[in-house]
């Protein structure tokens, strides 16, 4: 059951519509999958759509409906059902006959049409502060399995990672990294409790420390402490102890810039393109990859920043209080205005973001998909108010929003604050499940949803684990067409009237879906689906492959078998390929 049956079965419809009721004759013809198969192929609600409208009964209607409906090979049977839906049952035939369908497209069975739409796809964009821990990993399958997905149907794909290497957190990483480097010389400065305190900061320092012997460390405690406020007492965490901390913290950079001069350049940029280069090597064995890795600092240099609030204020959504500007958010749905310059000039983060999003719409893209973490869902208000006040059009901007995945090991709820270095790697995990577990448990809940990762299941080798399930279908298909011995290209002409028991007209009935099923997942931005069609596909092969004999003494009745098998082969290797797992031949 392809696309096509669905395309005809709306042709007989409209058919019997023109004649029924020939001024309603262009309402859309909505046709789903019932979810119980007993409700046959295909269901439509026309009648009720239309019931009040033209005054009558949709039972009725339907009746009337079904009389003008043209006789076709297509439908073996067509009936009324509930309120008024009409529920369509196709023919044998027309259900086996995307077996040929599949053989004939392979893997690029259901990739949709070219639909000259330019998407961009930006997600992860971690601050490279650290290594990329659990939750960044949801962040990077969902983008990543999104973006094939998208692909796959017919889009126009740019993956990108936007780097912020212009912010604050860089110059508390170059700080923290320093002052590690510092303790190899015995200059011996107080770590601030809110740096960066994970031993990929002393790895970095060690680094440096081999790479530049003391040049970088010919100062004292006492010039390095000079100026910075007192700490408060480890205890106390109100709100005014952790103000303290950040002024303490703001004295030391601003300390380190001055004493390193000309060098603190060089140890920025060192511990920057330490940690991005790590995150680069972590994500492309995560068989991630980006298009692009964009600079934040890029939009500085090049003016860009500026020339985006000077746009803002041109269109008077801008204004200057207590010396900083303020952007009107509140205007467009925010819940307060923003400052998008300080009154010591600095522009924030928020003002660099307009800019990137500017520059997004600069580049021409149709669509423009931001994936972030849920933290940051009241971000979403103000970008797109931003984006509007700038006269660009918002529905172009798409926000999704990824819930962190939670790992528990051994029951137990890890942690993973970056800051205090207690933190559970994406590499550790990887190392501990495998990439193939990682990516497919990560899309199995849709990703604004809460995900708890269940370590024990990932790693066990059983039909409850679904990547374990969904891989050993494929395998089994491996093994049977090994056994067989012949070439697969020879199934091609196989007769597929042969088929006919429940579990292949089920088995048929899913890969007919599959093509609509990329569509739908594309559409809602929803890579779980293929997920949850590939459970149900394996699923549907378990039972066949249980209960048939797929090399029958009947050579015609086993190479219609075989050939079935071999077309959900082809799906289990497609689905598979856009969540970024593999397709093992045994196991």
């Amino acid at each position: 059951m392809s696309a096509e049956p669905k395309i005809q079965l709306a042709e007989l419809l409209r058919a019997a519509l023109n004649s029924v009721a020939p001024e309603f004759a262009d309402t859309p013809i909505h046709l789903e999958r019932p979810k119980q198969a007993g409700h046959g192929d295909f269901a439509t609600n026309l009648a009720l759509q239309l019931a009040k409208p033209l005054r009558r009964n949709p039972r009725d209607l339907a009746t009337l409906l079904l009389a003008e409906l043209a006789p076709s090979a297509l439908v073996a049977k067509a009936e009324i059902a509930g309120a008024g839906f009409i529920n369509f049952t196709l023919a044998a035939g027309a259900k086996t006959a995307v077996v040929s369908d599949v053989l004939a497209a392979g893997a690029g069975y259901g990739r949709g049409g070219d639909k000259g739409v330019k998407v961009q796809v930006e997600f992860v964009s971690a601050n490279p502060t650290g290594p990329l821990h659990v939750g960044h990993g949801r962040g990077a399958a969902y983008g990543a399995s999104l973006s094939a997905v998208l692909e796959f149907a017919g889009y126009h794909v740019d993956r990108e990672y936007y780097i912020n290497d212009a912010g604050r957190q860089m110059d508390i990483l170059a700080l923290s990294t320093w002052l590690r480097y510092l303790a190899f010389f015995g200059v011996e400065v107080p770590f601030p409790p809110n740096g960066y305190q994970g031993d990929y900061v002393v790895d970095m320092a060690r680094e440096m420390r081999d790479a530049h012997q003391d040049r970088f460390a010919r100062v004292s405690a006492a010039q390095v402490l000079q100026g910075t406020p007192g700490l408060p007492a480890a205890e106390r965490k109100d709100d005014e102890a952790k103000a303290q901390r950040e002024v303490h913290l703001d004295a030391l950079i601003a300390n380190a810039r001055k004493l390193l001069d000309e060098d603190y350049p060089w140890v920025h940029g060192f511990a920057l393109n330490q940690q991005l280069g790590d995150c680069r090597e972590d994500l492309m064995e995560f068989g991630v990859r980006f298009d692009k890795w964009f600079s934040e600092r890029s939009l500085f240099d090049t003016g860009l920043v500026e020339r985006a609030v000077a746009a803002l204020e041109q269109r008077g959504h801008i204004y200057v209080q207590d010396g900083a500007r303020w952007f009107r958010s509140s205007t467009f749905g925010d819940e307060k205005d923003r400052v998008v310059q300080r009154e010591n000039g600095q522009y924030t983060y928020f003002a660099s973001d307009i800019a990137y999003h500017l520059n997004k719409y600069e580049r021409g893209y149709d669509r423009i998909v931001d994936v972030w973490g849920a933290d940051h869902h009241g971000y979403i208000a103000r970008v797109q108010g931003a984006v509007s006040a700038l006269g660009l059009e918002p529905e172009r901007l798409e926000v999704d929003l990824v819930q962190f995945a939670v790992l528990y090991r051994n029951g137990q709820k890890a942690s993973m604050s970056t800051r205090s270095g207690d933190f559970v790697t994406l590499r550790e995990l990887r190392e501990e499940v495998g990439n193939d577990a990682c990516r497919f448990f990560y899309v199995l809940r849709k990703s604004d949803q809460h995900l708890d990762f269940d370590l024990d299941l990932a790693k066990s080798r059983s039909n409850e684990n679904p990547v374990y399930y969904v891989q050993y279908a494929h395998a089994r298909i491996c093994s049977v067409l090994q056994q067989w011995g012949g070439e697969v290209a020879g199934l091609a002409d196989a007769d597929h009237a042969r088929l006919g028991s429940e579990r292949e007209m089920a088995l048929c009935a899913l890969l007919g879906a599959y093509p609509e099923t990329v569509q739908n997942a594309a559409q809602d931005h929803a890579p779980h689906q293929i997920a949850f069609f590939l459970k149900d596909l394996a699923g549907e092969f378990h039972s066949w492959y249980n209960s048939e004999r797929m090399l029958a003494d009947d050579e015609s009745l086993s190479r219609a078998r075989l050939a079935l098998a071999c077309a959900v082969r082809h799906v289990l290797v497609s689905g598979l390929a856009m969540l970024g797992v593999t397709a093992p031949e045994s196991m």
